[in-house]
């Protein structure tokens, strides 16, 4: 109202503003980190739970059908239970750095240290989503030349769920690579000189 009537809006102190783009950019790893958290959590409990079983007629007896259960589960494939570790241990870490981040990150050397152990947690989730993810493919659509058949066809529900662990698992591997860029920022030479 008071821009239409020609008066200007009073200003926001200059400090005040800096302050609180201080608190902003404060926050921002906090944020990151606790994504990170729920991100890596999700994809590790939603794959460590993945199970499923398809019951199909083998042979017929007389009249009398012949059935067998096939069940696929995580732990039948060594991609798989990588992931669960890789993505259980990185959400681990990001919430031990979350309770304890005021101990922590006090002085250049401790952020340094945060800094590269961010980087060993981003490398082990991004190791850990691709070889599930070259599981979860060969899953969808086999491989014809070595006549290992899709299994997605009659294991849906557990590719979905694989695809969603896979999804999450990936979003904590973009979420890590922004702490990484930002602490790296912070830990920069000239980010040291501007903030003295």
């Amino acid at each position: 109202m008071d821009l239409e009537h020609g008066k200007k809006p009073p200003a926001i102190a200059a400090a005040e503003l800096c302050s609180l783009k201080d608190k902003l950019v404060g926050l921002r790893p906090v944020l990151l980190r606790a994504a990170a958290v729920l991100a890596t959590a999700v994809a590790a409990v939603v794959m460590g739970l993945n199970r499923q079983s398809y019951t199909a007629v083998v042979a017929i007896v007389g009249t009398r059908p012949l059935t067998q259960t096939f069940t696929a589960k995580f732990s039948d494939t060594p991609a798989f239970v990588y992931f669960v570790i890789a993505n259980g241990i990185a959400s681990l870490y990001n919430l031990v750095v979350l309770l304890t981040r005021r101990c922590l990150v006090q002085g250049r050397a401790q952020h340094l240290v945060v800094h590269r152990m961010d980087m060993v947690i981003m490398v082990l989730l991004a190791t850990g989503a691709a070889t599930a993810a070259s599981m979860a493919e060969l899953g969808k659509n086999g491989n014809l030349h070595t006549r290992w058949n899709p299994i997605c066809n009659k294991f849906g529900s557990f590719c979905n769920r694989g695809g969603v662990s896979l999804v999450s698992s990936f979003v904590g591997v973009a979420l890590m690579l922004a702490l990484n860029l930002l602490s790296a920022a912070a830990t920069s030479p000239r980010a040291i000189v501007a903030g003295q």
